[in-house]
């Protein structure tokens, strides 16, 4: 496996998924972005508390110390900590620098060590690809929950219905 092609490649899938999510949360007021369906659904800013808290807690000393860090209290990921949406955006963003300097400092000369996630050995590669399912499963959360708020008013992130068509002809297909 080429790591240098494998790490370009996740870190773009990041990238794309962190965008997608974004792209979601800016069609949304305030109060969208804070709101939940029932007791036993997650707002989005729930949702994003979440996977900054696991970002901080996976990607913080990533390649030396386990991905679940002592001083990470998941269970307060899911209470209504952030109020506004200032301080739910740099959640967000911190989540996010710290993985993208993680990966940053992993090479050629590292990649072949073994990471551990709650005392569970895991490869770089499968260390890495758990952490994308995990943050595109919720982003698709994001995304479902910010496209039920919004219904005729939101603004599609890919292929919008009934746009197939078009989208294929400007790809030459």
């Amino acid at each position: 496996m080429n790591t240098s092609h494998y790490l370009q490649s996740v870190i773009s899938i990041f990238n794309q998924y962190k965008t997608t999510a974004e792209k979601a949360m800016v069609q949304l007021s305030d109060e969208e972005l804070f709101w939940c369906a029932n007791e036993e659904s997650n707002s989005i800013a729930i949702i994003v508390n979440h996977l900054a808290g696991n970002m901080r807690s996976r990607w913080t000393d990533f390649l030396h110390s386990d991905g679940e860090k002592s001083w990470r209290n998941r269970e307060l990921e899911f209470e209504p900590i952030t109020t506004n949406r200032t301080d739910l955006l740099a959640n967000w963003e911190s989540g996010w620098d710290c993985l993208f300097f993680a990966l940053d400092q992993v090479n050629e000369d590292n990649f072949n060590t073994i990471i551990f996630i709650r005392n569970e050995p895991h490869s770089i590669t499968e260390a890495i690809n758990r952490q994308v399912a995990h943050y595109t499963f919720h982003i698709g959360q994001i995304v479902w929950i910010a496209k039920m708020l919004k219904n005729s008013a939101w603004v599609s992130l890919s292929i919008p219905k009934g746009g197939s068509s078009d989208f294929n002809k400007a790809k030459g297909i």
